[in-house]
Order: structure tokens, then C-alpha cells, then sequence
């Protein structure tokens, strides 16, 4: 997952890790783990990237204004 503000590592991508009512990322710069609601991760996402058979990103979703709102 690609978010709209970097961590202060300087890294935007994140690992999903659980998913259910909270959602578990890790950071893919610095390892941190940290659990977000789901609403607040749709705030913060700006895009879906899907690992590639190379171990890269791929971005294949891309969030827009309306998309996704639960508002």
C-alpha cells in the first residue's frame, strides 16, 4: 500500500499484514509495525501496489476522491 505522506523514514510503502476491523502495516523502510482502523487507512491510502513474481510493486489501484468513501 502506498500512502499519501511518507513515514519520518522517508519510505510511502507499507505491507498489509492483517486485515480485519484494524488493519496490521509494516513499513517497508524501517520495519515498523503499526495497527490503523480501516476508515483512517482509506484516508491515508493513496494507492494499491501488488507485489510483482520479482519481489517489486506494482500499482494496479488507484484511490480516487470518491472511491472507497464511507463518508
Amino acid at each position: 500500500v502506498e500512502m499519501r505522506k511518507p513515514h519520518p523514514c522517508g519510505s510511502t510503502m507499507w505491507t498489509v499484514n492483517r486485515i480485519g476491523a484494524d488493519i496490521g502495516l509494516t513499513c517497508v523502510g524501517c520495519g515498523r509495525r503499526i495497527m490503523l482502523p480501516r476508515r483512517v487507512l482509506m484516508k491515508r491510502m493513496k494507492q494499491i501496489a501488488h507485489a510483482d513474481s520479482e519481489g517489486g510493486t506494482t500499482p494496479q489501484e488507484t484511490r480516487s476522491k470518491n472511491e472507497w468513501s464511507s463518508e
